[in-house]
């Protein structure tokens, strides 16, 4: 099957697909589905050359791959934890650190960790920061942070969201309070099925996982949306809402992990990504995170990322995570 034709019929099968929420989802499968259809990205995977003789890091410098624009994740300002992760491996291998940055949208993987420099057989970088475990389309490293999806709201507002700790609390509000909360919610956010559930679809400011402005963020929902009153409950990845809920000015945003429960997993691992021929490479970045997993963690802590355990259970609370 060529690619045209998988996307042809990829796009098809959307369109039939009933329902909203459904086509929402799917969607952004659809992007994915873009830069490589899964059999042609495992066959990219296996046909891919190795990287140059020398291997990543032979000249002593630690080539990451970041979003410019990407906060609490990564910024071209290097204010973003992964920014700070990645100095700090340079620093542990006594190597210059050095990063390509390209917008974490379509095409990402393409244009960094696949793409070589011009009239070069060097790879642009070598490794990518933030990636769920088991990405196809890098080799993926041991994971270095566990986190779960989250709430935030506003306090104070009299929405009778104070005192939320989880979902349930949502739902037990008075209906006439819970039937005038807007809610936001990215299109392929887990959350989406609880929402469809729950009779809540009609509250739903929809956004979209993938931008095609490089200057818009997923942050911006809190940062803008929440503090200013758009929408009055988000659902976000933790490590956004608990970062924003910690340097939000505007308003006083209290975020709260939450916990996945039968049929709906809101917790992952989450890895950092080299090229499938890189083994050794991969062993040494395992190695870094092995050997600084403390400090990693006191990083990720200063960001207000809420950390959990292997059982999901919550590992570190940070001062204004889970404190409505």
């Amino acid at each position: 099957m060529t690619v045209l034709t998988y996307r042809r019929r990829y796009a098809a099968f959307i369109g039939a697909l009933p329902g909203r929420l459904t086509r929402a989802a799917a969607c952004c499968l659809l992007a994915l589905a873009w830069v490589a259809p899964p059999a042609q990205a495992q066959a990219q995977a296996q046909a891919q050359p190795a990287a140059q003789a020398s291997g990543p890091g032979s000249d002593k410098v630690l080539r990451v791959c970041q979003d410019p624009n990407n906060l609490p994740f990564s910024h071209r300002s290097q204010a973003g934890f992964e920014n700070r992760i990645a100095a700090l491996f340079a620093q542990e291998l006594g190597w210059k650190l050095e990063t390509t940055w390209f917008p974490q949208r379509i095409g990402f993987i393409r244009n960094t960790l696949r793409a070589k420099r011009e009239q070069s057989d060097e790879f642009k970088c070598d490794l990518v920061t933030g990636v769920p475990i088991g990405f196809e389309m890098a080799a993926t490293t041991h994971s270095y942070y566990h986190s779960s999806y989250a709430l935030a709201y506003v306090k104070g507002k009299g929405k009778g969201l104070d005192g939320v700790r989880n979902l349930d609390d949502v739902l037990a509000l008075a209906p006439e309070q819970r039937s005038k909360l807007r809610l936001g919610v990215f299109t392929s956010s887990p959350l989406t099925d609880w929402v469809l559930q729950h009779g809540l679809m009609e509250q739903v400011e929809w956004y979209p996982i993938q931008s095609g402005d490089a200057e818009q963020y997923p942050g911006e929902i809190i940062e803008r949306d929440l503090a200013s009153g758009k929408i009055d409950l988000a659902f976000v990845w933790g490590p956004i809402a608990g970062y924003f809920a910690r340097t939000a000015r505007s308003a006083s945003i209290v975020a709260v992990p939450l916990r996945s429960g039968p049929g709906m997993k809101l917790d992952y691992d989450i890895a950092m990504g080299v090229r499938h021929a890189d083994k050794a490479f991969r062993e040494r970045i395992d190695s870094l995170i092995t050997a600084n997993q403390g400090k990693i963690n006191a990083i990720l802590e200063e960001y207000g990322v809420p950390l959990l355990d292997g059982q999901g259970q919550q590992l570190r609370t940070s001062q204004r995570t889970e404190q409505p």
